[in-house]
């Protein structure tokens, strides 16, 4: 989920840009926004980086696991 924090900035940088209007407009884009971020579903950069460290754990450990297959497979061939 994005951060409140970043929906908040951009709602302050639109409101400083568009002329005066009615007080509730703040408060429908920032609604709005973030109704369109979470149907994005977009995440943070931080939940990226750590799915990105569980890939890389994860790429490493199978590279692990298919050497050992091989290895146990070319045992079991010899033994035949």
């Amino acid at each position: 989920m994005i951060d409140a924090k970043i929906i908040d900035q951009f709602v302050s940088a639109v409101t400083r840009v568009l002329p005066e209007g009615p007080k509730g407009v703040e408060k429908n884009l920032r609604a709005a926004m973030q109704g369109v971020f979470d149907r994005m579903k977009l995440v943070s950069r931080e939940e990226l980086e750590v799915q990105e460290q569980v890939l890389q754990r994860t790429r490493a450990r199978l590279q692990e696991l298919e050497k050992r297959i091989a290895e146990l497979e070319k045992a079991v061939n010899r033994d035949s």
